[in-house]
Order: structure tokens, then C-alpha cells, then sequence
């Protein structure tokens, strides 16, 4: 049964950090490409970071040079480094895994490429 499972969201001031941790178990991390959204209130989900396989990355144009994804395929873990976090990065985060015949350049942020989700992370960020 493949699980994920976030950790490391909180509540921070505008222009700290945060790192997010997801640690997958049930499937295997090298066959799937993985991602992590957010919603907002009222606010569609949306993609901010993503990895394929071989550790190519996309990232949101919001997050853009702020956010930084990572994955460990031995830990089974999937990382986000948040920095510089803006009071518009507040929602909650999931992160989500993709069977590896998906193609990772087309549906990268494409929600439903992906087949496992989390619970979610809340990240709040005050002005």
C-alpha cells in the first residue's frame, strides 16, 4: 500500500524558510516522478516543484529561484526547501507521486498525472 506522509510545515514570518519532508513507503521512488502542490483558501491546487526519475526539476514561476526540490531515493524521502517565503506562499502543501509512464516534461504539474497524494502540510506565512 503506498503511503506519503508530509512533515515540517509551520508558521512562519515573511522572507524566512521552511523545508518540507514527505517520506514515501509501498512503492518504489526511482519508477515515479514526484511533485508538490499547495492550495490556498478558496484557491484551486496548484504545482510549485517537481522531479522527474533522473532529477530533472520544474518549478512554479512564483517559486522560481525561492523553492528548491529535492528526492533521496535511498531514504525514500522527497524534499522542498522554502526560502525567502512570501505571505502568498501560505496553504497546504502535499506532495504526490506519479506512476513512471507518465511523462514528467508534459504533465509535471498536471494533477491528474499524479495516482498518490499525502495528507498535506499547513504553511503559514505572516506578513
Amino acid at each position: 500500500q503506498v503511503q506519503l506522509m508530509e512533515s515540517g510545515g509551520g508558521s512562519v514570518q515573511a522572507g524566512g524558510s521552511l523545508r518540507l519532508s514527505c517520506a514515501g513507503s509501498g512503492f518504489t521512488y526511482r519508477l515515479s516522478f514526484m511533485g508538490w502542490f499547495r492550495q490556498a483558501p478558496g484557491k484551486e491546487r496548484e504545482g510549485v516543484a517537481a522531479i522527474s526519475n533522473d532529477m530533472r526539476t520544474k518549478y512554479g514561476v512564483s517559486v522560481q529561484g525561492r523553492f528548491t526540490i529535492s528526492k533521496d531515493n535511498a531514504k525514500n524521502t522527497l524534499d522542498l526547501q522554502m526560502s525567502n517565503l512570501e505571505p502568498e506562499d501560505t496553504g497546504m502543501y502535499y506532495c504526490a507521486a506519479a506512476p513512471s509512464w507518465q511523462s514528467f516534461d508534459r504533465n509535471a504539474f498536471l494533477r491528474g498525472a499524479y495516482d498518490y497524494w499525502g495528507q498535506g502540510t499547513q504553511v503559514i506565512v505572516s506578513s
